[in-house]
């Protein structure tokens, strides 16, 4: 079963099995504009909860990204470096910036469904 899990420093994260695809929300790459780089973290890094896991550039930005729970990384999106602006063009599907083995499936309880984050969104406003 696929499902989509958010913090609210705008990452997300899609989890098939014990996989989780990474990467920045839809509303986070409206707040950037037009991304022209990304740094991706290299295969085999570990990372913990709120870890830097890698760096968006934009016209306006550059901001961390951070991972959403501790795992291995274990695939990268090497198109990103290619296009980065994939992730202006589909930020949660051919925008996502890695896979993470998930160390530990708990740590999912501490992100927010859909509904927890698009109300996290409206708080912000």
């Amino acid at each position: 079963m696929t499902k989509i899990l958010f913090t609210k420093d705008h990452e997300y994260i899609v989890v098939e099995g014990d996989i989780g695809a990474v990467g920045i929300t839809d509303f986070a790459q409206g707040q950037l504009g037009d991304v022209v780089f990304v740094e991706l973290p290299e295969i085999g890094k570990v990372t913990k909860p709120g870890d830097q896991a890698g760096v968006v550039e934009s016209v306006k930005a550059a901001s961390d990204v951070f991972a959403p729970i501790a795992g291995e990384v274990v695939e990268v999106n090497k198109a990103l470096e290619e296009n980065p602006a994939l992730v202006n063009e589909d930020a949660q599907g051919a925008g996502w910036f890695y896979k993470v083995k998930i160390g530990n499936p708990a740590e999912l309880d501490a992100l927010l469904d859909e509904a927890a984050y698009k109300a996290h969104l409206e708080s912000l406003a």
